[in-house]
């Protein structure tokens, strides 16, 4: 399944994983407005924590160019 996030096409297999990637690309897009990082230190200190747990999230990262 073919799913657009910040004009960037990602795929998941189910369609719940299309509802889980909507909903981080929503949380992810709500801290680059209000530029929110907590609990980490700095943008930096989140989105290499969020790269290692890979998967959706990572995709949702590189439809935003964070990684």
């Amino acid at each position: 399944m073919k799913l657009t996030i910040n004009g960037s096409t990602i795929s998941v297999r189910f369609k719940s994983d299309a509802v889980v990637a909507k909903r981080v690309a929503a949380h992810i897009k709500r801290r680059i407005e209000e530029d929110d990082w907590l609990p980490f230190q700095s943008k930096k200190e989140a989105l290499e924590s969020w790269q290692k747990l890979g998967g959706i999230r990572v995709q949702v990262l590189k439809a935003y160019c964070l990684i």
